[in-house]
């Protein structure tokens, strides 16, 4: 079997996931495959807080939160990003570089984001390829037929 694609989700990823109504929206889908452990989600601590700050101002109800948060606890491999191993990378949003950070720091295939402040390091960063949701899963739908 291929190797398992590893990948960091920002978190707008994760609010389309849980907050869309499209049942067809590839955000949606990516959740799902990392639900079924078709690849290995990378977290680190900063992303997860925002993340459920974010899922919490937009109303996500209570017992859905807590489901989540534990989903993120207990179904992903963190990754230990100190704030010393944060280097400024994303200009217009300095949020964003720990973001860059985990990715590198835990070998990320993939960073996986809608987010246009990364479109500064390009397509690639650090041999961390940098995409949007679709190509993300085109690359992970050929991993599971090879």
């Amino acid at each position: 079997m291929a190797e398992r694609l590893r990948a960091v989700l920002d978190t707008n990823i994760f609010l389309s996931a849980l907050l869309s109504r499209n049942p067809t929206s590839p955000a949606k889908e990516i959740v799902k495959r990392w639900l079924d452990d078709e690849f290995t989600l990378l977290v680190c601590r900063p992303l997860i807080v925002e993340v459920l700050e974010k899922l919490t101002e937009q109303g996500l109800d209570e017992t859905r939160l807590t489901e989540f948060a534990a989903l993120l606890d207990i179904a992903t491999e963190p990754i230990d990003v100190a704030a010393k191993s944060i280097p400024r990378t994303v200009q217009f949003d300095p949020d964003d570089d720990v973001i860059v950070a985990c990715a590198v720091l835990g070998k990320a295939d993939y960073l996986v984001t809608y987010d246009c402040h990364f479109a500064v390091l390009g397509e690639e960063y650090q041999g961390v390829k940098i995409v949007k949701a679709l190509p993300f899963l085109w690359a992970l739908r050929s991993k599971l037929v090879s």
